[in-house]
């Protein structure tokens, strides 16, 4: 037999640790407590990220020679979801596979759009940005809701974690542990 090598101890977590996706979670719940602003977020958040990712689908790609046959498959919006997937992955396993579903049904509305812009129809750029303004007005009417929108300027800081946030109300709702 080889040589064994002792395992590294390792410190048990305190009882009063969190993850740091706890502590985004907690502030998150803290500006998020009125039922109607909750439900606004539910739907308004989603549609930031579809505005976010739709804005940068429309941004011109660069031909790229090794990528070959698959070239028109790749868009700035891939680079966007590749991050978030691989920021929501060391956070959570379960939430950012629910992310990933949402990335791919927010991809496929999106590519409907593209179809939509090339029969003749409004751009995709355009529909993005009217999309993104209209779901940070919801936002914002929800923190009005809230009595916080105060909060809605410091929320503006967790964004990289809200859709997140999104996923681990509605998996709360289902008795999943993320």
């Amino acid at each position: 037999m080889g040589k064994q090598h002792p395992q590294p101890k390792t410190q048990p977590a305190k009882p009063g640790d969190k993850r740091k996706i706890e502590v985004y979670f907690d502030r998150l719940d803290a500006s998020h407590q009125n039922p109607t602003n909750q439900l606004l977020h539910y739907f308004f958040v989603p549609m930031m990220v579809f505005g976010i990712l739709g804005m940068a689908w429309a941004i011109p790609f660069p031909h790229i020679a090794f990528i070959g046959k698959y070239n028109g498959y790749f868009n700035w919006a891939s680079f966007i979801i590749a991050f978030a997937i691989y920021y929501y992955l060391k956070m959570s396993p379960l939430l950012s596979y629910f992310a990933l579903f949402l990335f791919f049904g927010l991809s496929y509305g999106i590519m409907q759009l593209e179809l939509y812009e090339k029969a003749g129809g409004v751009e995709l750029s355009v529909i993005s940005v009217a999309i993104l303004l209209v779901s940070l007005a919801g936002q914002y009417i929800g923190g009005k809701i809230e009595g916080k929108e105060a909060s809605f300027n410091d929320d503006t800081k967790l964004a990289a974690i809200t859709p997140l946030w999104v996923m681990y109300k509605l998996t709360q709702r289902f008795g999943l542990r993320y």
